[in-house]
């Protein structure tokens, strides 16, 4: 990156990092169950809501425990469920119109990040319908109160519970559409370790590792606060004692009830402190490919800490020193360096390939261009680099085709992501 531009991103950081005690943060109040949460709508003389969800969702009945609280109530419920894997401006669309056409008086978004993604951008457009999705891109393009908004995650990971973000895919263009407003932050998150016990293994081992790299992208970057650092640890030390466990066995339910808090902890100090490269690349292939969010993340975050080097040591081995992933007398060096392995290890153990199949090379530089975009100067990245360097990182994280495997023989690293009986398909079409 020209000196010029590193000096805009980093001044442009500082200035927000500056604002951060003065800007309007809040927490969701947790709830423990749907029972509570009919309970509060119900106070708040809610008669009819939304639920935002997906097919998976509703056909594992997951949603069934809401429906009979919500119905005892007397609160009448309406689902959309056709949210897909990276949620789009069709899908917003879709769920806004059932909203009205039946007189919704809130918004629950019910599953993994897509569905709250979707949920929170669905009543973003009720409170702005004359602001399409694309003109939300990016900070503070809201400014306008929501109607009541409510997030119960069904995995451990996203995060999008606690967050004031929302990631739309544009299917045209197949853009992704990062929207930061303080009012998409829920005001209800319902942290319910029951709705997790189903999820299948691969998304269990996905979701964690997207929960553990929100919570390390916060806390090497440059905008993290005594507060921030907090939610990271103990995100981080919580995903370590707990993420193989879940994976393990999906009905351990200490296991899956802390990996709702550490997901939790994780959203709160990325929605304060930012993430960082490996976001914006892997929203990118998002975007194109379809790639889930949670699996990129796991692929590329052993990668870019390596890249970052010596500007991120003090404080990744300050993280693993704190978290007891490193011993306390490890050097900065020998710590970071032990963090990224175990990294690597959690990645390998739960059959998460080293790399991602299906990236084309000719797609890098626009994918390179968008991550680009998306990431300078927002992200308060350790090092800064510009689309050309962002280019290689493509390169290095991508299987590369040869002739044997085009002929039907499985590379190395495609191998890695078959482990435990499971066979990992990073792009769809």
């Amino acid at each position: 990156m020209n000196i010029a531009r590193r000096i805009y991103c980093r001044a442009f950081q500082f200035c927000f990092r500056a604002a951060l005690p003065l800007l309007p943060y809040r927490e969701p109040e947790i709830l423990a169950d749907m029972e509570e949460l009919a309970q509060v709508l119900k106070g708040k003389g809610k008669k009819s809501v939304l639920i935002v969800t997906d097919k998976g969702i509703s056909a594992l009945g997951l949603t069934d425990g809401l429906k009979d609280a919500l119905r005892k109530a007397d609160i009448s419920c309406t689902v959309y469920d056709d949210t897909v894997q990276n949620p789009t401006i069709d899908n917003v669309e879709q769920a806004r119109e059932a909203y009205l056409a039946n007189h919704c008086q809130a918004v629950i978004g019910f599953g993994g990040g897509s569905s709250m993604d979707c949920a929170k951008a669905a009543a973003a457009r009720i409170a702005k319908p004359k602001q399409p999705v694309q003109k939300m891109r990016g900070l503070l393009k809201i400014h306008k109160k929501l109607p009541l908004l409510v997030a119960i995650p069904t995995t451990a990971g996203t995060g999008s519970e606690t967050t004031l973000a929302a990631v739309i895919t544009d299917s045209a263009t197949h853009h992704k559409y990062p929207i930061n407003d303080f009012f998409l932050i829920p005001g209800y998150a319902v942290l319910d370790y029951r709705v997790t016990t189903g999820l299948p293994r691969q998304i269990t081992a996905t979701t964690g590792m997207d929960a553990l790299t929100h919570a390390v992208e916060a806390y090497i970057g440059g905008s993290t606060t005594k507060h921030t650092r907090k939610m990271a640890e103990e995100a981080v030390c919580l995903i370590r004692d707990n993420l193989k466990r879940a994976y393990d066995n999906g009905q351990d339910a200490q296991a899956r009830e802390n990996m709702l808090r550490a997901a939790y902890c994780a959203g709160i100090a990325f929605t304060q402190s930012y993430v960082g490269y490996v976001h914006g690349v892997a929203h990118s292939l998002g975007g194109r490919y379809g790639i889930p969010h949670g699996l990129a993340n796991a692929v590329i975050l052993p990668w870019f800490l390596e890249e970052y080097g010596e500007s991120c040591e003090k404080r990744l081995g300050r993280l693993a020193r704190n978290c007891g992933i490193a011993d306390p007398g490890a050097d900065d060096h020998e710590a970071s360096r032990i963090f990224i392995k175990w990294v690597r290890g959690m990645n390998a153990s739960m059959g998460i390939p080293e790399k991602l199949e299906g990236i084309r090379e000719e797609d890098i530089p626009r994918m390179a261009a968008h991550a680009d975009k998306e990431s300078n100067p927002l992200y308060p990245v350790p090092r800064l680099m510009d689309a050309g360097e962002l280019a290689s990182m493509y390169g290095k994280i991508r299987v590369r085709e040869t002739a044997h495997s085009a002929a039907g023989e499985t590379t190395a690293s495609s191998k890695t992501g078959e482990r435990s009986g499971q066979t990992w398909k990073s792009a769809v079409s």
